[in-house]
């Protein structure tokens, strides 16, 4: 198993000044890129919560998804990230100057776990996908049920978010991206009273429910 010698993320408060400015930085950054390369549409920005923790669940259609998604939202984003992506050399850096949450698979990812509730206790916002894995055909997959356990002890709103486009752009057996048009749609919030009432089965039916309508708003933003 693959050991880091990485101290605990920092979150919120603990953030040097440095990480902050260059997350604001690389935000316009991505935004720019994302609207002069590929015609980046939005809706639903001002679902985004104001204050608060809260998981976001969103479609998983290729590598641009995370920085795609976190440009959308005024708020830090908290991000997982592969273990096994800590030893790439440059990615490794920026990765962990986001404070990106390492998630050991073959171990069960429990330190991810436990990370990714302190955070989502301390009042931040989490970026997950759901589906588990990249999409092999554009379309939203069955949900894997593994967020239910996070959702319910984080007691924090799931946000569902749709993508379209990025699959075009960067589908998983392209090496390299493409030019196309990617859409963004954040849903509305499944509120952390409806995720303590609902059942584990209709949970997962109804968060993916609404991914799958923010991902058909965002494939007909896409096209207009």
């Amino acid at each position: 198993m693959l050991k880091h010698n990485l101290r605990t993320p920092a979150s919120g408060s603990e953030r040097t000044l440095s990480k902050r400015l260059g997350y604001d930085a690389l935000r316009v950054l991505c935004r720019t890129v994302a609207v002069w390369l590929y015609g980046l549409r939005v809706e639903g920005r001002e679902l985004w919560p104001a204050t608060g923790g809260g998981l976001i669940c969103a479609n998983h259609q290729s590598m641009f998804d995370p920085p795609l998604v976190g440009l959308t939202c005024p708020r830090r984003m908290n991000y997982l990230a592969r273990d096994t992506l800590f030893r790439v050399p440059g990615l490794s850096q920026l990765i962990t100057f986001l404070d990106a949450i390492p998630i050991d698979r073959e171990g069960g990812g429990l330190a991810g776990l436990k990370e990714t509730l302190r955070r989502l206790k301390a009042g931040e916002l989490v970026l997950i996908f759901p589906e588990g894995t990249r999409t092999h055909d554009g379309e939203v997959a069955p949900l894997k049920p593994g967020f239910i356990s996070v959702a319910r002890r984080s007691r924090v709103p799931l946000i569902p978010v749709g993508l379209d486009g990025a699959y075009q752009a960067w589908p998983r057996s392209a090496p390299f991206p493409r030019f196309g048009r990617v859409a963004v749609v954040i849903g509305e919030p499944i509120s952390a009273h409806q995720v303590a009432a609902f059942s584990d089965d209709d949970l997962l039916r109804e968060l993916s429910r609404r991914m799958k309508a923010c991902h058909h708003q965002a494939r007909q933003l896409r096209h207009q």
